[in-house]
């Protein structure tokens, strides 16, 4: 029943050409609601404390999530076609979509859990993704796609969804304020 709330939740999923690559995802978000007993995941909210502080309380986790996965998509197709890259379009799909996985398990609702507070979601979403089988280089993405850690994007892949998620973060700041610089 996961495998479903999880494809309907992300469509993108059909995107990702390697069976093996797009299970993994499913898993990774299978393994986080289940191991935090999220019974709507369309109900998490995105990021608790900024949303307080900017009176944002209806951004949703799946939202965003699609969102930098959206922009991503376009970042890298048009590299794609424009640019002789070695990128890959599946990396990009699976990275954007489990960027944001352990903030499952770093809030309970509105509130800070042990693991947002310890470790943080980039951290712990390493373990995440690890435990769902898939490869280092989307550890990588979810370890680089925030400066919440020093670990700076090291593949074309990372960087993509590092810029893609700024913008989306972004984005949703713009809806609380007409100057971006005072957030």
């Amino acid at each position: 029943m996961t495998d479903a709330v999880v494809d309907a939740a992300f469509p993108e999923l059909a995107s990702i050409e390697n069976a093996d690559l797009r299970d993994g995802v499913v898993s990774a978000w299978e393994t986080a609601i289940e191991d935090n007993d999220i019974e709507n995941l369309e109900s998490v909210p995105w990021l608790p404390p900024t949303q307080r502080a900017l009176g944002l309380d209806d951004e949703s986790l799946v939202d965003h999530v699609r969102d930098v996965t959206a922009g991503a998509v376009a970042l890298a197709e048009t590299l794609l076609e424009r640019r002789e890259v070695g990128l890959s379009l599946d990396t990009v799909i699976a990275g954007a979509l489990v960027h944001d996985v352990s903030k499952l398990y770093e809030f309970d609702g509105m509130e800070t859990t042990a693991v947002g507070d310890l470790l943080g979601h980039p951290y712990y979403g390493v373990h995440v993704v690890a435990r769902a089988g898939l490869p280092v280089e989307l550890a990588h993405i979810v370890l680089s796609h925030t400066s919440r850690t020093t670990v700076e994007p090291a593949t074309l892949e990372a960087a993509v969804v590092r810029r893609a998620d700024e913008i989306a973060t972004t984005a949703i700041r713009s809806r609380a304020t007409d100057d971006l610089r005072t957030v």
